[in-house]
């Protein structure tokens, strides 16, 4: 990755008339309209889904307790999840709640009604001081537009957003439904307590893929409605596949004013699909663009600068269209609607963004240094290339197992069991039984004729040729080829790593292997044997496997 003054132009004829550049200076004035961190203006989708399930299991485990009805304990995991993903429907929700809450408060204890109160009044107070911001955000970038408006391209395309959405949602009210038809089937009352309160977390999940499905595709279909302000910016894709935008004169990417999930243009999709199609009755299948788009999904590393247009003006949840130059200098611009809200960046989050950036592109480029030197060095012997399972390993595994056997315990020592436990705890078990060994035992081994690596049945064999990447992807290890893919996990602590100078065993792995797939002449020249390769786990897998099945037997 390299941060460069010069970006890949947009062609004129793709720019509207009169379109006004959004400078740095109207970028800041539009920041300086953004509501404060506080209000949780970004947080993380998986930050966001795992403080929403915590507070369903603490919910739970009080509604079991008798703390709860499990119909409110529930309805606090969906509002965690709206205050911080969905703030629109807080309007809705925190109402709700009180009301929950009080008819309630006569049976309950005080002090966890009036702590409940005060969340959710805290909250939506929160919320409405993002939700009022969001019309002072449309101000400023109509300001910064200066009347310039203009129809965005394709209006006529059929609007897909929501699509998967919509899907989800109908899903997840149907489990709901099939839960809630099912809890009185429970044998304890304890169970079917949960029971009702997965019910009602799987239908406010269902209701907020629902609502987001619709409001995407209201705000979509508004912005095909007539003609819309127009910006000039700069575009970048990230590592994890949205798109950065800057001030249209931030040449070097140096501050990211929000960034936005794009998809490619619906006309062009089916443009795209009809050629395909085309193809297939030819027999003319490009297999090389084919593979292009496949590794670009998995490419983790950041985008060249590109000029774009926006078009609509942006604000906190906004749907846009993006006009940018393609990273292709012959091929036409790239025309993208949104596939998910605008999310803004506060300047020192946007700096840090970038900061961020630069760490990594300077750790992959060192990472890459080491691995070129150290798959050198194996090339002057001649010898074959082994790696395996190391400390870290087993630690994870250790942990693994450790809370397998902990949770079993706490299960075993309760004076009866569940219907749900008696069909988990086996599952549990076989999938450790199979995870163990290969946690353990895994090894990849590289030789003249391609790579080897662990697997249940025996090592596989994956040539040269036909390896696309392999790359460490936080705490992954990941080797993907044309027909498959492998991977195993370790723990990482990055902020330990950089502070003590210390490389991670899946760095250096992948840092050596990508040398050698990249250059031939640093490839091992032997052959490996079948015992550089490794043997087959399922024998150990099979063997914890009746292990486990014969210790859950002889303790019931």
């Amino acid at each position: 990755m390299t941060f460069s003054d010069e970006s890949l132009r947009l062609p004129s004829a793709a720019i509207p008339d009169g379109c006004h550049d959004w400078t740095t200076a109207r970028a800041a004035d539009w920041s300086a309209a953004l509501p404060p961190r506080w209000t949780f203006l970004r947080v993380r989708r998986a930050v966001a889904a795992g403080l929403a399930t915590l507070v369903l299991c603490v919910g739970a485990l009080v509604a079991m307790a008798g703390g709860l009805w499990p119909f409110v304990a529930a309805g606090f995991a969906v509002y965690v999840l709206w205050v911080l993903a969905r703030p629109e429907l807080v309007w809705v929700g925190a109402p709700l709640l009180l009301f929950a809450l009080a008819a309630e408060a006569s049976s309950k204890s005080w002090a966890l009604t009036a702590l409940g109160v005060v969340v959710v009044l805290g909250s939506w107070a929160l919320v409405a001081v993002r939700l009022r911001a969001r019309g002072e955000q449309v101000r400023r970038a109509l300001e910064a537009a200066g009347g310039v408006t203009a129809p965005v391209p394709g209006a006529d395309a059929p609007v897909r957003r929501g699509q998967l959405l919509f899907v989800l949602g109908f899903v997840a009210l149907g489990l709901a439904v099939l839960t809630g038809s099912t809890a009185g089937l429970w044998g304890a009352a304890e169970d079917q307590e949960g029971a009702w309160s997965a019910t009602v977390f799987l239908a406010g999940l269902g209701a907020t893929a629902l609502t987001s499905a619709w409001l995407g595709r209201q705000r979509a279909v508004a912005l095909r409605g007539a003609a819309v302000p127009v910006l000039r910016v700069l575009v970048r894709d990230d590592a994890q596949g949205s798109t950065e935008v800057y001030a249209a004169d931030d040449l070097a990417a140096e501050r990211p004013l929000f960034t936005v999930e794009l998809t490619s243009f619906d006309e062009d999709d089916e443009d795209d699909e009809q050629g395909a199609e085309d193809e297939v009755e030819e027999g003319a299948v490009d297999d090389d663009e084919l593979q292009r788009v496949l590794l670009g999904l998995d490419d983790d590393t950041l985008g060249p600068v590109r000029e774009a247009v926006l078009y609509g003006a942006p604000f906190d949840g906004a749907e846009v269209l993006v006009v940018s130059a393609d990273e292709d200098p012959e091929q036409p611009p790239l025309t993208e609607w949104s596939a998910g809200p605008v999310r803004p960046l506060l300047p020192d989050a946007g700096r840090r963004r970038v900061a961020k950036h630069r760490e990594q592109a300077a750790d992959s480029l060192q990472l890459e240094l080491r691995g070129r030197e150290l798959a050198e060095q194996q090339a002057a012997v001649g010898q074959v290339r082994r790696w395996r399972a190391g400390w870290l390993d087993w630690l994870a595994t250790a942990f693994l197992v450790q809370w397998g056997l902990w949770l079993v315990w706490g299960w075993f020592d309760e004076p009866g069991f569940s219907s749900w436990t008696v069909a988990f705890i086996p599952l549990l078990g076989l999938y450790g039984a199979v995870r163990v060994p290969m946690k353990l035992a895994w090894r990849v081994t590289a030789d003249g004729s391609g790579v080897w690596v662990t697997g249940l049945r025996g090592p596989h064999h994956v040539p040269w040729d036909d390896l696309r990447f392999v790359r460490r992807r936080s705490v992954e290890l990941k080797i993907d080829w044309q027909d498959g893919g492998w991977a195993v996990s370790a723990p990482r602590w990055t902020w330990l790593q950089r502070r003590r100078g210390l490389t991670h065993p899946y760095d250096a792995l992948a840092a050596e292997l990508t040398a050698m797939r990249l250059d031939a002449t640093l490839r091992p020249t032997g052959e490996s044997s079948a015992a550089d390769r490794g043997r087959p786990v399922w024998p150990v897998a099979a063997v914890l496997a009746v292990v486990w099945v014969v210790a859950l037997v002889a303790a019931r």
